[in-house]
């Protein structure tokens, strides 16, 4: 058991006693204390000073004294604070014992909130057009972390990968191939993805700008983008898959896997979108627009007169500019623009503000209703994404059939299936990757649709919470790292753009903390190898680029800064993977096998016990993660606890005393800590090293 045993103890007894007073529905709070107010304590007495008209201190004594008729296993004593809390001390001989001994099993942190349900988590989503940079980090560790949590609360988790292989910036890059002649094979030593992103993309997007002509032309190709068997769509399939397979690289050599690749060409050929239209005329959920500016226009009618989709383009801009004076407006996106139809990357956070007539959401014309399908009878980019979200639950036949990707590189934990739409061969199989509840990891700047496709898909499930959007804000670039990229900013932040080439790749940011970690280990470490030294330099650059995506509120911006995300010190994976070094040296040196075979009573310094307890509450912060959504829990739990042994490191000794009981313990305990970072730090994707 861990410390939750102690909280359930008390709320226990609490009830108890309530229900000895005639007093029912009292959501009262026990939690782990802060310092000063015992080991645990509880707000109850506030909670029940208007119904006993007594102030909450003489309450807490009241039911202080009570408390000590309660039949108690883990508490000492009780007191009331002047404040008027209540508060409980743990008999930490027992305490010790139960969260210790638990913490050696395999088990240890696992909660059971999913009841082995299955679960769908969709991240990445990047376009195949360039390679992944910074931003799109965010959104992979959040995605990848989080599936991992819900593992561990026992959920199947299917994990998925949208590719956007026929929108607009797909359509740019075979421009440039086709029309301008670049050569297909990029400058050696360059990754395809870094060359589409870095020149052709870049390039012809530029000329795109100077030539207004060239207009027409990307229309032509993202036309017969949507026939399956063109010559464009054959091509583009080739050059697409090249990039992913860039992209993929740089995932896994994050620590990143996926369940499933889904194909935006085939969702659009599959006939999912005929299955969902006439669902949704059925149930009465769009409507044929007769008059007004959607004449012709199937739509989404908005609720109460306000705007379904208040988050375009143009207020995301104007709302980065009112929350953030000191972002330059380099660019009105976070990365890349929207394509002629109002399709957007569904990572890079823009959203849809289409110049054509028929916008998805007309929003400067005063009208709250969002267009699915415009009066010329295209698709808007919510129509794409419409049958996409209800396949994910289930809710149509599925068309696809399903293949093994091949090469698949990606850790061995999972296997990596690809959709297809082809006739079943010998290679394919059917396979179930829908889930009774969806969670889908896009940029906040989308929400306005994202919560178009959550009422949808709740009234399609007859049920809320169906389909999650897990959104989160942008990542911008530093102005020291600005100046770096040769950005004129007035010394102001700017955010990132694809299109206009103002980015730091995930790789190259990479490759940067491997150089100076493997310089920083050679120093400490001479005489080890080259291939243990880029081994450690792997985990310290792969801990440090994900922790820093992650330590932060999901609801804040990120400001990247390429100097001091190279620091390996302060409240970074770096601090926490030397401190996990720290407590395996002294085993090491120990010469001992721990065990829990030892007297706990001997654990009694402050710093002991408070190490403990920071080992007892895993299974509290894995709850508070996943019932949450918020990946942050853990990567702060991981810190605090890395802060708790390392008070502990400090203040008391461990080997060579001369009481041998003493030493056990304390051996016993620091095996503890090492057993728990490991597996916390696991679950942010971080790998511990064996030296630093």
């Amino acid at each position: 058991m861990t410390f939750q045993s102690i909280l359930d103890e008390i709320r226990n007894n609490l009830n108890g006693i309530l229900s000895d007073l005639g007093i029912t529905d009292v959501s009262f709070s026990v939690e782990p204390a802060k310092p000063g107010f015992g080991d645990v304590t509880s707000n109850i007495a506030f909670l029940l000073a208007k119904r006993l008209k007594q102030n909450p201190f003489d309450i807490a004594q009241m039911i202080s004294e009570k408390y000590t008729s309660c039949v108690s296993t883990l508490v000492h004593t009780s007191n009331a604070h002047r404040s008027g809390y209540l508060n409980f001390f743990a008999d930490w001989d027992k305490l010790n014992e139960l969260i210790v001994c638990e913490s050696y099993l395999d088990t240890f942190g696992d909660v059971d909130i999913g009841k082995g349900s299955t679960i769908t988590v969709e991240h990445t989503s990047v376009n195949p057009n360039k390679a992944l940079h910074i931003g799109h980090v965010r959104n992979i560790v959040i995605g990848d972390t989080m599936s991992r949590i819900l593992e561990k609360s026992n959920y199947h988790v299917n994990v998925l990968n949208y590719i956007d292989d026929s929108g607009l910036q797909v359509a740019d890059i075979l421009l440039g191939f086709r029309h301008f002649k670049y050569d297909l094979t990029p400058p050696d030593g360059k990754k395809f993805d870094h060359y589409c992103g870095d020149d052709i993309y870049v390039k012809t997007t530029l000329q795109i700008e100077r030539d207004p002509s060239l207009e027409s032309v990307r229309r032509d190709i993202l036309k017969e983008l949507e026939d399956g068997t063109s010559d464009t769509a054959r091509f583009a399939d080739k050059i697409t898959r090249r990039v992913l397979a860039g992209q993929l690289e740089t995932c896994w050599n994050l620590g990143v896997s996926y369940d499933c690749l889904n194909f935006e060409s085939q969702i659009i050929r599959s006939g999912l979108w005929a299955q969902i239209f006439e669902k949704l005329k059925t149930m009465g959920l769009i409507e044929f627009e007769t008059e007004g500016d959607n004449t012709g226009c199937w739509v989404i009618r908005g609720d109460d007169g306000n705007s379904s989709n208040s988050s375009n383009r143009k207020q995301h801009s104007s709302n980065d500019d009112t929350g953030n004076a000191d972002v330059a407006a380099v660019d009105d996106d976070d990365d890349d623009d929207d394509d002629a139809d109002g399709n957007n990357n569904r990572n890079d956070g823009s959203d849809t503000n289409s110049t054509n007539t028929n916008s998805t959401t007309n929003t400067y014309a005063g009208n709250p209703d969002t267009v699915i399908i415009r009066s010329n009878g295209t698709a808007t980019y919510i129509a794409k994404d419409i049958p996409y979200a209800a396949w994910k639950l289930g809710l149509v036949d599925d068309p696809f059939t399903y293949t093994k990707y091949d090469p698949s590189q990606q850790p061995a934990t999972r296997t990596l299936w690809q959709t297809g739409l082809a006739t079943p061969d010998a290679d394919s199989i059917k396979k179930d990757f829908t889930a009774s509840r969806v969670i889908t990891v896009i940029d906040s700047r989308q929400a306005g649709l994202q919560k178009i496709i959550t009422l949808l898909m709740d009234r399609f499930k007859s049920t809320s919470d169906a389909y999650i959007h897990l959104g989160y804000e942008s990542v911008i670039l530093s102005s020291d790292t600005a100046d770096m990229l040769g950005l004129d900013t007035g010394g102001r932040q700017v955010q990132m753009s694809g299109r206009k080439g103002l980015y730091v790749s995930a790789d190259s940011v990479y490759d940067m903390l491997k150089t100076r970690s493997t310089e920083e280990t050679k120093k400490r470490h001479p005489d080890i190898s080259d291939t243990e030294i880029g081994e450690i330099a792997h985990s310290v650059s792969v801990g440090t680029l994900r922790y820093e995506m992650i330590k932060q509120d999901l609801d804040k911006i990120i400001t990247f800064d390429l100097k001091k995300s190279l620091s390996l010190d302060g409240d970074t994976a770096p601090y926490i993977q030397y401190t996990f070094v720290r407590a395996l040296r002294i085993l090491e040196r120990s010469q001992r096998t721990p065990s829990i075979d030892v007297d706990f009573s001997q654990l009694k310094e402050p710093s002991e016990l408070h190490l403990v307890q920071s080992i007892g509450l895993f299974d509290l912060r894995v709850r508070d993660a996943a019932n949450n959504l918020s990946p942050k829990v853990i990567a702060r739990y991981c810190h605090d606890l890395a802060v708790s042994f390392n008070s502990f490191y400090e203040n008391v000794k461990v080997l060579n005393l001369d009481d041998d009981s003493v030493e056990s313990a304390r051996l016993c305990l620091v095996n503890s800590f090492k057993i728990t970072l490991e597996k916390a730090l696991l679950l942010l994707g971080i790998r511990v090293p064996n030296m630093m």
